[in-house]
């Protein structure tokens, strides 16, 4: 046995769980635990007792971990980490089909299809059988085509699931079964493999030839170990069990994770695997990491309280020795818009009282939709941010394509504009005419849209070019007649771009559709957004015009790409196994986190649950939460109450902020915390605002809004008007309204929507 100085970097269960060698191990391993310096130096150990590298697969879900894991390997035991079979279940199998898939049918050096391949394959098959492209969206074919193979449902069995077939009905997809097959047949007679594939075909390959293939990995892989299997699909595990589960094993098999942090169940993994492995395993030996080396005391005790609240779960109880530490912070906005500035003049307290780096702080969010808004604040304030694993908001292609035709709106000589749009979505004008059509214009020195108007001798599509003429057309009427929020409106329908994203119901597509209406959403705050009076520099342009002007504004201040130290902005889902000193996590509002989309059954809100868990668990020392008493969403204000997750904290963990509105009275830009009594104080002090009936809510005429008269406002509710200034169209209100922070505000009369009472 070689040296085992590295036992002594652990605490005791550490040691217990890397020390044990034979039989099945299940190692739960809280956040902050130390997982991965138990798995790896598990390895380690087994190395060091003689058990050959090549012996040992360890099974992890990013190459990143794959590649850290062996690094971390070989500082313990030198080159021989190397040998171990370390990786993704997908190159791990690969490697293995590579050798085996002649067994199965396949060619031995099969091609491997990425999503781009999969989904010109799926298309073509669509256009083979004659469908509607718009109702057999490829990308949504796609996911169902891969939660099947997930779940080892082939073509032939799909068709004979009743339940399948009819919920293909409903969605007006009935031809889904066949266009399944028809691509399993294409990939085979192709010599392809998708992703999925590999985890299947690595199946079929271990299940049909038990004789020869699965006995052989059986006595290659000794030991498996797989981390965060808490994420594994009931497809993995079918596999893991099929090398390690036959006569006479010693069953040495590792698992390492935790049942608190399974989110991704829209990905296909069970929650189910954890549970079933002490039954499928029953000499199980269990070892709970409950020792959380990563956050102070109040963020580890609001995430216990917050987990208990799940019925299904592995009990445990996470400690820290790092004592006391920050309470947690809860900011109230009014709206969503203030939530963004609230959250970025914290960040700006934060980075002055407690000397913080842009690095050391993240904001997570629920949905990609809601970077908007902090994106704007954070830019305003010149705080430098990325968004992780993802684009900007405003680079988003579906954002950028809505944009495109709100610059040829407002000016048709935008060639840029009106190349990225004239066949989008798909009107039958190909890149050939608008070669022709660009060179004809170059010619007369014209813009493209003139060109297009006159339309170029030689160019074919005629008709399609006239329809894109007389939609432009109407996209400026409809600006002539409306504010920028109708207009927008009227464009993202007229197009058929929100119908084109409505029929992709895959994640992605759902995704694209809420940055559609989050843009909306933006739009509408523009334009209503200056009825309020900050400062006398405050623009009154509620243009399309005035609004494009100020998002090109936004998006030109991008980031310096060799920026090193800029804050993080991600959703919840992928901040998973990252930490940093600072986080806020926003939106906490029933219906947004909890999403709506995930309050069906108790099982959907415990997943969520979890990711609330995971969320406050990725900070080190501050912790803020905040959640808005309403937003816009479709165009209308919505009145939220506080997440259930919120009042689920125990006070003893929280400091509650009013947020405030930055006045110019040479103030804080962030008060002092201010105790209130907890969540539900706050919730209580949400349900005191009026119930205001949107549909029966009418704006008075700016006549009859007098000194002394009581109004109601959509956003800030009941209110008193105590002065009115100013001539004509430049008349202001100065109000004072009952049930909001900072109570006193001053309103433009023209822009505003108020309603006398009595």
């Amino acid at each position: 046995m070689s040296n085992t100085s590295y036992l002594n970097e652990l605490n005791d269960v550490q040691r217990q769980a890397v020390s044990h060698i034979h039989g099945p191990l299940m190692v739960i391993a809280g956040p902050g635990s130390g997982k991965t310096r138990v798995l790896t130096y598990r390895i380690a150990h087994l190395i060091n007792n003689d058990v050959q590298p090549y012996r040992i697969l360890a099974l992890t879900f990013t190459n990143k971990a794959a590649r850290e894991m062996k690094e971390r390997i070989e500082r313990v035991v030198g080159p021989a980490a190397n040998k171990v079979w370390a990786g993704t279940f997908h190159s791990v199998f690969a490697r293995i089909l590579r050798v085996e898939a002649p067994k199965i049918g396949y060619p031995g050096d099969f091609t491997i299809y990425d999503r781009d391949d999969s989904k010109s394959l799926v298309n073509d098959i669509i256009k083979n059988l004659r469908l509607d492209k718009k109702v057999y969206n490829a990308n949504a074919l796609l996911s169902r085509i891969s939660s099947a193979k997930s779940n080892l449902i082939t073509p032939q069995l799909y068709a004979q699931d009743a339940e399948l077939m009819s919920y293909d009905k409903m969605q007006k997809r009935p031809m889904t079964h066949e266009i399944y097959k028809r691509y399993v047949n294409r990939c085979f007679n192709a010599g392809a493999m998708d992703f999925d594939d590999l985890l299947l075909q690595m199946f079929r390959l271990l299940h049909k030839n038990p004789e020869e293939v699965r006995a052989k990995y059986q006595r290659m892989f000794e030991y498996v170990l797989v981390d965060e299997f808490q994420d594994t699909n009931y497809l993995q595990y079918r596999i893991i069990k099929l090398l390690v589960d036959y006569e006479g094993s010693p069953y040495n098999i590792c698992i390492v994770g935790d049942d608190a942090q399974s989110i991704y169940s829209f990905r296909g993994a069970t929650i189910e695997n954890i549970f079933q492995f002490e039954n499928d395993f029953p000499e199980v030996a269990v070892y709970k990491l409950e020792q959380n080396y990563r956050s102070t005391e109040h963020i580890v005790k609001a995430a216990n309280e917050v987990i208990t609240f799940n019925k299904k779960q592995i009990k445990k109880e996470i400690w820290t020795d790092t004592p006391g530490g920050n309470k947690i912070k809860v900011m109230r906005a009014i709206s969503d818009s203030e939530e963004g500035r609230i959250v970025s003049n914290a960040i700006i307290e934060y980075k002055n009282r407690y000397h913080l780096a842009n690095s050391d702080i993240a904001i997570l969010y629920r949905t990609n939709a809601q970077s908007r808004v902090f994106e704007e604040h954070l830019r305003r304030n010149d705080l430098k941010y990325k968004i992780y694993g993802g684009l900007s908001f405003y680079q988003r292609k579906e954002i950028k394509d809505v944009l495109a035709y709100v610059r040829l709106t407002v000016n048709p000589r935008d060639d840029e504009a009106l190349r990225r749009v004239i066949n989008y979505p798909r009107r039958g004008i190909g890149k050939t005419t608008l070669d022709k059509l660009a060179e004809y214009a170059r010619e007369k020195e014209i813009s493209m849209w003139h060109a297009l108007v006159e339309v170029a001798p030689g160019v074919r599509s005629r008709k399609q070019m006239e329809e894109f003429i007389e939609l432009i057309k109407s996209l400026r009427q409809k600006n002539q007649m409306s504010n920028a929020y109708e207009t927008v409106l009227y464009i993202v329908n007229k197009t058929g771009i929100y119908e084109h994203l409505r029929s992709d119901n895959s994640i992605e597509g759902i995704s694209r559709l809420e940055n559609i209406n989050a843009l909306m959403d933006g739009v509408k705050d523009f334009v209503e957004q200056d009825e309020v009076i900050e400062d006398e520099f405050t623009s009154m342009d509620r243009s399309l015009s005035g609004w494009l002007q100020n998002v090109a504004l936004l998006t030109d201040l991008d980031n310096d790409p060799d920026e090193k130290d800029f804050i993080t902005l991600m959703t919840t889902h992928s901040a998973k196994g990252l930490e940093f000193p600072a986080v806020f996590v926003v939106g906490l509002e029933e219906n947004l986190f909890p999403s709506f989309m995930s309050m069906g059954t108790s099982e959907e809100v415990e997943e969520e649950r979890r990711l609330f868990y995971v969320a406050i668990t990725r900070a080190q020392q501050y912790l803020s939460l905040s959640y808005a008493a309403s937003r816009y969403q479709f165009g209308q204000i919505r009145f939220n109450d506080p997440s259930r997750f919120l009042e689920e904290l125990g006070d003893e963990n929280l400091e509650t902020v009013e947020g405030r509105r930055h006045g110019s009275s040479g103030g804080s830009r962030f008060p002092e915390p201010k105790k209130i009594g907890g969540i539900k104080k706050l919730r209580q002090s949400r349900r005191a605002m009026p119930a205001i009936d949107v549909a029966n809510f009418s704006p008075s005429p700016t006549e009859k809004i007098i000194e002394g008269a009581e109004v109601l406002h959509l956003k800030f509710g009941k209110g008193k008007v105590v002065k009115i200034d100013g001539a004509r169209d430049n008349r202001v209100a100065t109000i004072e309204f009952e049930n909001i922070d900072d109570p006193t505000r001053r309103i433009m009369l023209r822009f505003a929507k108020l309603q006398v009472l009595g």
